[in-house]
C-alpha cells in the first residue's frame, strides 16, 4: 500500500512540474546592448526589478581585490538626481525592499515593490547606471562599511578564512584565487579615478541583463524602460582572457590557522568544472548524496553511527570558469584528522567502485524536484533564476527545463563523475587547526 502511494504521489509531483512549473518570459536587446527579460504573472500585486551586472571578484586587478563586492555597496550611495543617502530611504518609504550581492562571476541588485511602483524600480536602476556619483566621501565611507563587514563574517568568524584558504592553495593562476570580499589594503590603497575607472569599464548596458517579474502590463514596461535605459550609451565591450589553471597531479597538503576556533577540521578540495557542464550537475547530485540532510551517507555514518564527527559535509561550489568541490569534517572528542579522513576518503571509493542503489538514486531526484519547485515559487526567485541563466548559462529556458538534465543523470553518472575528480592525486587536503597550535 505504501508504495502505491508512494507512486502515486511522484506521478502527481511530475504533473506539477509539467504545468504550474513554467515560466513565461520575454527577452529582447536594447540598442545600447542592454538585454531586457520580461515575465508577466499578476497573480499578487508584486513587482521585482533586478539588474545583473556581468562583473564578479574575478574581474579585479590582483593588487585591487574587492573592487567588485565593494561597488555592491558604493553604487547605492546616490546619482546626479538622487541624494547621497536618500537611495535606501526611497524604496522603504515606497512599499519595497531591497538588496544586492556579489560572487566571483557577477553583482546582482534587486527591488521588490508594490506593483503599481514599477516605474520608480525602473527609474531607480536607470540612475545607478546611467548617472552614478563616484566620490571620494562615498568611497570613504563604503570602505568603513565594507571592513566592518569584513570584521564580522570573516575576521572574527569561526572557520571564517577556510574558503580565502581553500581558494588560495586550489588556484593558483586564475583571479578565483582570491575572495569576493578582497583585501582591506588594496581598497585603502586604490585612488579615486581606480573606482571610477572600474565603474566605467563594468557597469555599462551592454554588460548586464534587466528582469522585470511580477504584476506588469509589458506593452507600458516597455515603454519604461525605452524611456529610461534606452539614453544609456553602450560601453567599450569587454574581453576577457583569463589564465587557465594547470591539472593538479599530486596531492596538495597544506595547514591554515584561526584564532576564532577551537575545534580542527579537516577539508578535502577538488578542482572541478564550471557549472556549464553536465559533470558540475552531477558533482551536486554526489553532494547531495553525501551530506544531503541526516539521513546522508556522511552523516549517517560520522556523525549519528560511529559518533567520529560533529559535523561533515559536501558542497560543490560551482563557478562560471571552474568550480570547486569541498568535503569537510569537524572531529569530535579525541578523533583524529587523519582517521576522519580515511572515513570520508571510504565513501567516496564506495562511489567510484559501485553503483548507487536505486532506492538513493530515486531519493536524489525527488530532492532536486523539490528543490526546482521551491526555486520558481517567488517572483523574487524567478527574476533572480532568469538573470543568472542568462548572464552566466547562456540558456534562459533553463529556468523551465534545467530539472530535465537531473533527470538525465543516470547511476554510472554518478560512479564515473566519482572518477573521474574526486581522486586523492587531484586534491588539496587542508588541517584547518586552532591557532594555539601553530608551531
Amino acid at each position: 500500500m505504501k508504495k502505491c502511494l508512494f507512486s502515486l504521489a511522484s506521478l502527481l509531483l511530475v504533473g506539477h512540474l509539467a504545468t504550474a512549473q513554467k515560466v513565461e518570459f520575454e527577452e529582447y536587446d536594447l540598442d545600447n546592448g542592454l538585454h531586457v527579460i520580461l515575465h508577466q504573472d499578476n497573480s499578487a500585486p508584486v513587482v521585482t526589478t533586478s539588474v545583473m551586472y556581468h562583473v564578479g571578484a574575478k574581474d579585479e586587478n590582483p593588487e585591487r581585490t574587492g573592487f567588485a563586492h565593494f561597488f555592491e555597496h558604493l553604487l547605492f550611495e546616490g546619482t546626479e538626481n538622487i541624494e547621497r543617502g536618500e537611495f535606501m530611504k526611497i524604496i522603504p518609504a515606497n512599499g519595497g525592499k531591497f538588496n544586492a550581492n556579489t560572487t566571483d562571476d557577477r553583482t546582482y541588485y534587486y527591488e521588490v515593490f508594490p506593483s503599481n511602483k514599477v516605474e520608480l524600480g525602473l527609474w531607480l536602476e536607470s540612475e545607478r547606471l546611467m548617472h552614478p556619483i563616484i566620490n571620494q566621501i562615498g568611497v570613504d565611507t563604503q570602505n568603513e562599511v565594507v571592513k566592518e563587514e569584513k570584521r564580522m563574517r570573516v575576521d572574527n568568524q569561526p572557520y571564517g578564512k577556510f574558503l580565502e584558504q581553500v581558494k588560495v592553495n586550489l588556484f593558483k593562476k586564475h583571479p578565483y584565487r582570491w575572495t569576493t570580499i578582497g583585501k582591506m589594503e588594496h581598497l585603502d590603497a586604490a585612488t579615486l579615478q581606480e573606482f571610477q575607472d572600474f565603474n566605467k569599464k563594468y557597469y555599462i548596458p551592454n554588460n548586464a541583463v534587466l528582469v522585470v517579474a511580477g504584476d506588469i502590463n509589458k506593452s507600458e514596461v516597455k515603454k519604461m524602460i525605452k524611456d529610461y535605459f534606452g539614453p544609456i550609451p553602450k560601453g567599450t565591450p569587454i574581453v576577457r582572457n583569463l589564465p587557465k589553471e594547470n591539472p593538479i597531479t599530486t596531492e596538495i597538503d597544506a595547514k591554515a590557522y584561526d584564532s576564532n576556533i577551537q575545534v580542527p577540521a579537516i577539508i578535502e578540495a577538488y578542482r572541478t568544472p564550471s557549472y556549464k557542464a553536465k559533470d558540475s550537475y552531477v558533482l551536486n547530485m554526489i553532494s547531495q548524496y553525501l551530506s544531503g540532510g541526516k539521513s546522508s551517507k556522511l552523516y549517517k555514518k560520522l556523525v549519528d553511527e560511529k559518533k567520529m564527527a560533529l559535523q561533515v559535509g559536501a558542497m560543490n561550489i560551482s563557478q562560471e570558469d571552474y568550480s570547486a568541490y569541498i568535503i569537510y569534517g569537524l572531529p569530535l572528542g579525541d578523533i583524529k584528522l587523519t582517521d576522519l579522513t580515511k572515513e570520508i576518503d571510504e565513501e567516496i571509493v564506495k562511489i567510484q567502485t559501485d553503483l548507487i542503489s536505486e532506492r538513493d538514486y530515486q531519493k536524489l531526484l525527488n530532492q532536486f524536484e523539490n528543490q526546482f519547485v521551491n526555486s520558481n515559487s517567488s517572483v523574487e526567485g524567478i527574476a533572480s533564476s532568469l538573470a543568472t541563466y542568462y548572464l552566466l548559462y547562456d540558456d534562459v529556458n533553463l529556468i523551465n527545463n534545467e530539472i530535465n538534465i537531473y533527470r538525465s543523470i543516470t547511476r554510472e553518472d554518478i560512479q564515473a563523475v566519482a572518477k573521474k575528480y574526486l581522486n586523492t592525486n587531484q586534491r588539496l587536503l587542508l588541517e584547518y587547526l586552532p591557532e594555539e597550535k601553530k608551531q
